[in-house]
């Protein structure tokens, strides 16, 4: 089991909501403790966000719980009434699965049984909670805090890397198929994980001008890479599907087939790698010029193969048709990034930084 910086956040946030309960001798210190466990989250925006709507659910709570309280006493049905109608004002208000729970410990926190004068026991437990949500969105802010920009780089340069040894060993085919397919599922489960960390690093907010725009921009080169490596593995999907055909056809067209993907896999790669600043930026035209794929000179090649054989014309168009989507995606990404180091230069991807030593849940 990995030890999580959100694992360890929560920790923190309940020994801290507790700690600063005895010290102001606040009397409800449990109810902090779990109000912080339930306030933490991956980033400080929805930290906030939580931040103020648990603070509203704790004010539902525990006003329709002492107002009920109050008229009607604290039956068992009541309790169960009044925890109805709480979780109908919270859904009401679109409120997610933890600030319902939250709201619902409110109103179990005011309905016990007590000696003390309600609105005095109701404003303790409400202070209580509140007390354990502010301990949270603090812990959250300062204590480790997420770094999603290095963690999503390195997630899509890995997985990247993956797609591509795969695409190599395939059009040579040297894959084992039950492996492959394992992989491609492994893979997609892997690009869901990438799609919510940039769901993440989307979701932070910048207050300072000088480096909003470079913010956004950088956006979109990862929402690009994220599509690039999509592509990338839709074809080698496509490889896998056509192995068998592939393997079987002239071998003018499987050498032009392989040389090709080749040219579009240096492509991509060099991209990562000039992302990172491990790439020159004037780079010699001849280098580009050998690598390029020419995917009009394989579509003409595989039309020429089939031109007599009517069983099996063009049954591998839609393979050629992948490699071109794919290739499309790179130039885009290509685009992109020059324009980024173009009018960012002095502000470089945080690439290059060590890795962490938590893993961010």
């Amino acid at each position: 089991m990995r030890l999580g910086a959100r694992m360890l956040k929560t920790g923190v946030a309940i020994t801290v909501a507790l700690y600063v309960s005895h010290l102001i001798g606040l009397n409800s210190a449990t109810y902090a403790g779990i109000a912080a466990a339930f306030a933490i989250q991956p980033n400080i925006y929805r930290s906030f966000q939580t931040m103020l709507e648990q603070i509203y659910a704790n004010l539902f709570g525990v006003g329709i719980a002492a107002m009920i309280v109050f008229s009607l006493g604290n039956d068992p049905i009541v309790i169960g009434f009044t925890t109805v109608i709480v979780i109908g004002i919270c859904m009401k208000m679109r409120m997610n699965e933890n600030t319902i729970a939250l709201a619902i410990i409110a109103v179990l926190a005011v309905m016990e049984t007590t000696e003390m004068m309600l609105f005095n026991f109701a404003g303790l437990r409400f202070a209580a909670l509140t007390l354990g949500i502010l301990a949270a969105f603090i812990v959250n802010m300062l204590f480790l805090p997420p770094k999603y920009e290095l963690r999503l780089f390195k997630s899509i340069d890995q997985l990247t890397s993956d797609i591509l040894q795969w695409l190599r060993i395939s059009t040579r085919h040297l894959s084992d198929d039950p492996a492959l397919r394992t992989e491609i599922d492994r893979i997609q489960t892997e690009l869901r994980h990438i799609d919510n960390t940039y769901l993440l690093f989307k979701e932070e907010r910048i207050y300072r001008r000088k480096i909003r725009m470079p913010r956004l921009r950088k956006l979109i080169i990862f929402r690009q890479m994220i599509q690039t490596s999509r592509k990338s593995l839709e074809t080698l999907e496509a490889f896998h599907q056509y192995d068998d055909k592939v393997e079987h056809i002239p071998k003018e067209f499987q050498d032009v087939l392989v040389d090709e993907l080749d040219k579009i896999i240096y492509s991509h790669e060099r991209l990562l790698l000039s992302a990172m600043g491990k790439i020159k930026k004037n780079t010699t035209r001849s280098i580009e010029d050998i690598t390029d794929p020419d995917l009009p000179h394989l579509v003409e090649t595989l039309i020429h193969v089939y031109e007599k054989d009517e069983k099996d014309r063009l049954a591998l168009l839609p393979l050629a048709s992948r490699l071109m989507e794919y290739h499309k995606e790179i130039l885009h990404l290509q685009k992109i990034l020059t324009s980024y180091q173009r009018f960012h230069e002095h502000l470089d991807f945080n690439f290059k930084k060590k890795r962490r030593k938590f893993a961010l849940l």
